[in-house]
């Protein structure tokens, strides 16, 4: 009888549990019931049913046999083609991903997607077998990482049911492999997996793997396997630009339901490049520290959040137009104050620490920071940033406004 685990979670981290740590709950519930074992990620809210749904009291009975479809897939319903963001660098491996959905067997047979890890290989996965279990009219999926195919092959050989683990995988009409780069190092999985690779081609089924390397990068595998891997469709996920970036992230808020302004999506995006997974795991330790904190999330505190965890991967740079903000708001005046021919010493005081602070903090040029300070000229600048510089040496008081706005903008001295 298949048993299923449900792990609450907050519902603000309930997404990234599930795509996180799924895999490591589903080999833990497997160990401690079976290989049948299905764990489900609930929000905090969510109750057990009634024991008396399952049958009389103290009476056991067996659960409903699942459908042919959905045995052995282990798929996470959040993974689905709808959520997934498409862009420069992965609109042809959505494309092919989906054709084999559509048309298992027919289309591109095997489909090889390869990229850097957090790039969306494994969405892609998951979305071909729920896509297939929803529409391929009883159509068998079978998922599983490499270490996963590995476990389950040596306990069938431990346990003398080699049979009945073939017949798993070669019968299913849809397999999808993810992580095949750790095949390296396992020569009897290897060659179980080189058998079940020609089985299921030779019968007609779909296969699609992922890898975090190309088929000739592929390190300890033969050729005749790198040759098969090259037989079909080979298609590389590449990290996202920046406006790919920002779109993810904005699709991921409106998804777990986060408010943040899109200067903040943007600040992230800019400062966070290296893969999907990145993204929007910056985007949860920034909501969960504003909210912690009980402070606003803005770009400001992107940074310093994102500086204090290693991760901030962006250029150390910051804009002009908030520093005029944070300046203003320091000193008590208005920003149209600061950017006019005022010349009252708040508003004087406050316009100079903007153009010491931007000459300090971004690679503007002097001309660049004058034009964006209201228009003024170079000489005008640079006498500010003399006089500011100095001040900071001389006048607690200046000094201290200008600490505040290092802490303001997010910056560490």
């Amino acid at each position: 009888m298949g048993k299923t685990l449900y792990v609450r979670a907050p519902e603000h981290i309930r997404t990234s549990v599930a795509e996180r740590y799924l895999p490591l709950l589903r080999r833990a519930a497997a160990r401690r019931f079976d290989g049948h074992a299905v764990v489900e990620v609930v929000g905090p809210g969510w109750s057990a049913p009634p024991e008396d749904a399952a049958g009389a009291a103290g009476e056991p009975t067996a659960a409903p046999a699942p459908d042919a479809g959905q045995r052995g897939a282990r798929l996470n319903p959040k993974y689905s083609f709808d959520q997934f963001v498409i862009g420069e660098g992965n609109r042809f491996a959505h494309a092919a991903s989906l054709a084999v959905a559509e048309l298992p067997a027919q289309a591109y047979n095997p489909l090889f997607l390869h990229g850097r890890p957090g790039l969306g290989k494994t969405h892609l996965l998951h979305a071909i077998g729920n896509y297939v279990q929803c529409y391929g009219a009883g159509l068998r999926v079978r998922y599983a990482t490499i270490e996963e195919f590995t476990t389950d092959f040596v306990a069938a050989v431990r346990r003398h049911r080699t049979a009945d683990f073939k017949d798993d995988f070669r019968t299913a009409d849809v397999v999808l492999i993810d992580d095949v780069q750790f095949l390296a190092g396992r020569t009897k999985t290897r060659e179980e997996f080189f058998h079940t690779f020609n089985a299921l081609l030779d019968s007609g089924r779909q296969l699609v793997i992922s890898s975090d390397r190309s088929p000739e990068d592929l390190p300890g595998l033969e050729d005749r396997l790198a040759e098969r891997f090259r037989a079909g469709l080979v298609v590389e996920l590449e990290p996202p630009p920046a406006p790919l970036r920002r779109a993810i992230l904005a699709k991921r808020a409106r998804v777990d339901g986060v408010e943040v302004s899109a200067d903040v999506l943007a600040e992230i995006a800019q400062r966070v490049d290296s893969s999907v997974r990145a993204l929007e795991g910056a985007l949860i330790r920034v909501v969960a520290y504003a909210s912690l904190k009980g402070e606003q999330a803005t770009p400001a505190l992107v940074r310093h959040v994102l500086r204090r965890l290693g991760e901030d991967t962006g250029p150390d740079a910051y804009g002009i137009s908030e520093i005029i903000d944070a300046a203003a708001q320091e000193f008590g005046v208005e920003r149209d104050a600061l950017l006019a021919r005022d010349r009252r010493p708040a508003v004087a005081t406050a316009r100079q620490v903007a153009m010491y602070l931007a000459r300090e903090l971004t690679e503007h040029s002097l001309p660049e920071i004058g034009r964006g300070i209201g228009g003024r000229n170079h000489s005008t600048v640079l006498h500010a940033v003399n006089r500011i510089g100095a001040a900071v040496r001389n006048d607690p008081a200046v000094r201290n406004a200008v600490d505040n706005l290092h802490r303001r903008l997010g910056h560490r001295r």
